[in-house]
C-alpha cells in the first residue's frame, strides 16, 4: 500500500500565511479554479462580515449586487484574470448584512509550472468613504454649475428651502414661458401638471432631493400657456456648512423632440421583432419541403418528370428562403448588416434562375421577353442568390410599369473588364425628377386606385446594395414618361479556368458510411419525420421527439450521438432542454444542434450560452447537416 507523504508548510511559509491571515485593512484570500473560496483572512471577515466557516466552499460570487451577477462580471473577471494573468476593477459589492461598499478588486492568477492555472488570489478594498468624498465634489461642481446664468437651451433656476422660485435664467424663460418677474416668489408647482400637484408629486420631489442630496426623474411638465412637455428634471439639495438646507438647485431640459424619437425607435424595435418573428414562423414550412425534396433526391430509378420535380423545388425553396430572409432586409438596409455568400460563380446561371421565376408574371401581363445571353460563361465572385434576386426585381419591375403587352428585353455581355446585365422596357418610362431617387427606399412612380403594380418600393433599393456589395454599379435611363426605361448592371468580371463541379443533388455520402445514433426534438411533425426519413436514408439510426420531457427521457434510456433539437418547443423550450442535457454526466459526450427559424447574432449566442455545439437555420441545408453529422465523435 502506498502513502502520501503529507504537505509540511516551511518556517518561511507558515510565517507568510500567519501575516496575511493577520491584515486587518485588505481581504486577502484564494479561489480555486472555478471561483470557490479556498481561505479567509481577518480583513476579508471585517470588511465582508463572513466567518472562515461560513463562506469558504462558497463561489465568490456571492459579493456581487444581481446585476452584476446577471451581467455575467464575476465569470468575466476569471476569465480575464486567466488570460492576461491579472485583473482589476471597482464597483460595488455586497457584504453579509446585505449592505453595499464601493470596491477595488484585484484577481491574480496562479499558476503551476506548466504555465496552467492552478488558482487565483483576489484582494479587495473598501473604497467607500473615497467614493463619498468624490460624489461629494461632483455634486459640489455640479452646483456651480447649475448657477451659470445666460444658458438658453436648459432651465437652470433655484428654489428655497420651501420650494419658492429665488432665481430664473434665459433657459428657464425659454423652455417654461414665464418672465422672471411673474414667476420668483411662486411655488415651482405651478410646472407640475394639476394631477401631479394633486398626488403631491412635488413635495416627493423636493423630499427626495434632500433624502438623497440629488432627485432626478423625467416626466411632463406644464408651460405658462398650459401646453405640456416632456421633461428631464434633476433637483440638487443645497446646504451651508453646518449642514442645514439652504434650497434647491432646479435643472429642466424639454426632452419633447427626443421622446418622440424614442416612440419612434420604438416603433421600429417592434417591426424588427415582428419581422424576425414572421421570418420564423414562414421557414418553418420551408424545412419540411426541404427535407422532402432531399429525400426525393436520394430515390433510385427516379422518373425524369420526379427529377425535374424535384429540381424545381430545390431551386424554388431556395429562393424562397432567400425571399423570407428579405423580410429583414428593410431594417439590415438602414443599419449595413446586408450579408453575401460569395462564390466563383457563372452570371448566366443567375439570369437564367431570375427568368423562370419571374416569366409567368410576365406571361401573365401579356409581355413578351427576349433573352439574349452570351455563348461563353460570364464569371463574376458573387452571390447567386443575391444576383438572381437584382435580376428578379428589374424583371418584376419592368413587367409591373410597362402596359400589357409591352416588350422586355434582358441581355447579359461583357464590356472591358465588366459583366454587363440590360434591362429594357417599352414601359412608363421614368419621369426626369424621379430619375436621381429611383434606387431611395420606398420610391415608386405613380401608381393607379388598384394598385395593380403592387409591391413596398424596395426592390429597386435591394438591388442598388446588393450591386454595390458587389463591387458594382446600376443606372437607370429613359427618356421620359411612357417612353420605357433600361437599367444597366455592371459588375466586375474575373478570369476562370471552368472546372467541373459536382452535380446540384449529389451529397457524396453513401448509406453507412459513418452510423450515427441520432434524436431529432421539433414539435412540427411534418419537418422531424422529413428529417427522420432522409437520415435514415444515409444508414443513421434516428429516434423522433415532439417535445422536451419526452427528449430527456429518450436521452436517458438510449443515449444518442447526435440531438437536432428545435428551439420553439412547446413547454420547455430548446434552450432549458439543452441545458439539462448538458448538466447530465454524460452530457458532454453528446453533439446537440440547435435547429430554430431564428437566425441573429443574438439567437446565435443564446444557443453557445445554452450548451449547443451548432446553430443551424431552417430550413436546414441537408449537405450542411449530414456533414456535422459524419463529422461528429462521441467523446464518452
Amino acid at each position: 500500500m502506498t502513502y502520501k507523504t503529507p504537505f509540511v508548510a516551511t518556517p518561511t511559509e507558515e510565517r507568510f500565511r500567519l501575516l496575511v491571515e493577520g491584515i486587518q485593512d485588505y481581504a486577502i484570500f484564494l479561489l480555486d479554479r472555478s471561483g470557490h473560496i479556498a481561505s479567509w483572512n481577518a480583513g476579508a471577515r471585517r470588511i465582508k462580515g463572513y466567518e472562515a466557516g461560513e463562506i469558504i466552499g462558497k463561489h465568490f460570487s456571492t459579493f456581487y449586487p444581481q446585476k452584476a451577477m446577471d451581467e455575467g462580471l464575476p465569470a468575466f473577471e476569471l476569465k480575464e484574470a486567466a488570460r492576461v494573468g491579472r485583473f482589476e476593477n471597482e464597483g460595488w459589492r455586497v457584504r453579509k448584512d446585505g449592505t453595499q461598499f464601493w470596491a477595488n478588486v484585484i484577481i491574480t492568477a496562479i499558476r503551476d509550472a506548466g504555465g496552467n492555472v492552478t488558482a487565483f488570489s483576489k484582494v479587495t478594498r473598501d473604497l467607500t468613504e473615497r467614493r463619498q468624498h468624490e460624489e461629494r465634489l461632483r455634486q459640489s461642481e455640479e452646483r456651480f454649475r447649475l448657477l451659470l446664468e445666460g444658458v438658453e437651451d436648459t432651465a437652470v433656476f433655484m428654489l428655497d428651502a420651501d420650494g419658492q422660485v429665488s432665481s430664473w435664467n434665459a433657459g428657464a424663460q425659454k423652455i417654461l414661458g414665464y418672465r422672471p418677474e411673474e414667476i420668483i416668489g411662486q411655488s415651482f408647482e405651478r410646472f407640475f401638471l394639476p394631477e401631479d400637484v394633486e398626488a403631491g408629486r412635488p413635495a416627493e420631489e423636493l423630499r427626495v432631493a434632500v433624502l438623497n442630496r440629488r432627485s432626478e426623474e423625467r416626466g411632463w411638465r406644464m408651460r405658462k400657456d398650459g401646453t405640456r412637455f416632456w421633461a428631464d428634471v434633476v433637483v440638487t439639495s443645497l446646504h451651508d456648512p453646518d449642514g442645514r438646507l439652504r434650497g434647491f438647485a432646479k435643472v429642466t431640459r424639454d426632452l419633447s423632440d427626443r421622446k418622440r424619437m424614442e416612440g419612434l425607435e420604438e416603433q421600429g424595435r417592434n417591426l424588427t421583432e415582428f419581422l424576425a418573428m414572421l421570418a420564423h414562423e414562414l421557414r418553418n414550412p420551408l424545412a419540411p419541403i426541404r427535407n422532402a425534396a432531399a429525400i426525393l433526391s436520394m430515390v433510385r430509378d427516379a422518373s425524369p418528370q420526379v427529377a425535374w420535380c424535384r429540381e424545381v423545388i430545390e431551386r424554388q425553396t431556395a429562393h424562397l428562403t432567400r425571399l423570407v430572409d428579405d423580410l429583414l432586409d428593410v431594417s439590415r438596409i438602414t443599419r449595413g448588416k446586408l450579408r453575401l455568400e460569395g462564390a466563383i460563380m457563372d452570371l448566366n446561371a443567375a439570369v437564367t434562375r431570375a427568368v423562370e421565376t419571374v416569366q409567368p408574371f410576365i406571361e401573365h401581363r401579356g409581355h413578351r421577353l427576349q433573352v439574349s445571353l452570351g455563348k461563353e460563361a460570364v464569371p463574376v465572385n458573387g452571390d447567386v442568390t443575391r444576383l438572381t434576386q437584382v435580376v428578379i426585381n428589374l424583371l418584376n419591375n419592368s413587367a409591373k410599369y410597362t402596359p400589357e403587352g409591352g416588350d422586355i428585353r434582358l441581355e447579359v455581355f461583357t464590356r472591358g473588364r465588366d459583366a454587363v446585365i440590360r434591362v429594357t422596357d417599352t414601359g412608363a418610362g421614368i419621369a426626369p425628377h424621379l430619375l436621381e431617387r429611383i434606387f431611395d427606399l420606398f420610391t415608386q412612380g405613380e401608381r393607379t386606385l388598384a394598385r395593380s403594380e403592387g409591391g413596398l418600393g424596395i426592390g429597386l433599393t435591394l438591388a442598388r446594395r446588393i450591386v454595390q456589395m458587389h463591387g458594382g454599379s446600376i443606372a437607370a435611363t429613359s427618356d421620359g414618361a411612357g417612353k420605357g426605361s433600361a437599367f444597366t448592371v455592371r459588375l466586375p468580371r474575373i478570369d476562370l479556368t471552368p472546372v467541373n463541379a459536382p452535380t446540384a443533388g449529389a451529397l457524396g455520402l453513401s448509406p453507412g458510411a459513418l452510423r450515427h445514433s441520432v434524436l431529432v426534438v421539433d414539435d412540427n411533425v411534418d419537418s422531424a419525420s422529413s428529417m427522420a426519413m432522409m437520415l435514415r436514408l444515409v444508414g443513421h439510426e434516428v429516434r423522433v421527439e415532439h417535445d422536451g420531457p419526452a427528449a430527456l427521457e429518450r436521452v436517458a434510456a438510449e443515449a444518442p450521438d447526435v440531438v437536432l433539437l428545435d428551439i420553439g418547443l412547446p413547454g420547455m423550450d430548446g434552450y432549458e432542454v439543452a441545458r439539462h442535457l448538458r448538466a447530465r454526466p454524460d452530457g458532454h459526450a453528446l453533439r446537440i444542434y440547435a435547429m430554430t427559424g431564428y437566425a441573429t447574432q443574438e439567437d446565435r449566442m443564446k444557443s453557445r450560452e445554452a450548451g449547443f455545439d451548432g446553430h443551424l437555420v431552417k430550413p436546414v441545408m441537408p449537405a450542411e447537416l449530414l456533414g456535422l453529422i459524419l463529422a461528429s465523435r462521441r467523446s464518452g
